[in-house]
């Protein structure tokens, strides 16, 4: 049983992300299953560090936009949710190619949701477990 609220497809949700930091790093999201989110990124001249490699930051953007918009698709048409805190375990390095984040529920709230998002290499190598908590507020634009 599917714990989204809202109905949308993967172009929808890559079209949301246009003209942002999102679109900017090469993200694209490519499944929505019953209760997790994935998406991928690049790791290139845009994601890498100074040394050559996938950085910490690109990792943080690339979990806090899953967790985010899972966040988002599980609650009720008039709200939001926001970032409060990320938590990310950077436990291998990547030069090339893609990684891929998943993200999953942990728990969700009325108020506060915790996400579990996990970024393997194309190896399905661990690179980075991430923890987003998002707050559950009231829609306003």
């Amino acid at each position: 049983m599917s714990i989204w609220k809202r109905n949308v497809s993967l172009a929808d949700l890559n079209a949301l992300s246009e003209n942002t930091l999102i679109a900017h790093l090469g993200i694209k999201y490519t499944e929505v299953g019953d209760d997790f989110i994935k998406a991928v990124m690049p790791v290139d001249h845009r994601t890498q560090q100074p040394f050559g490699v996938l950085h910490g930051g690109a990792s943080a953007v690339l979990s806090e936009t899953i967790g985010s918009l899972a966040g988002y698709l599980s609650v009720d048409e008039d709200k939001i949710c926001v970032g409060v805190e990320l938590n990310a375990s950077h436990l291998r390095s990547v030069a090339e190619g893609m990684v891929t984040g998943i993200a999953k529920v942990v728990r969700i709230g009325r108020s506060l949701q915790v996400w579990q998002i996990d970024i393997t290499d194309q190896a399905d190598r661990l690179i980075c477990s991430s923890r987003l908590t998002v707050s559950v507020i009231d829609k306003t634009i």
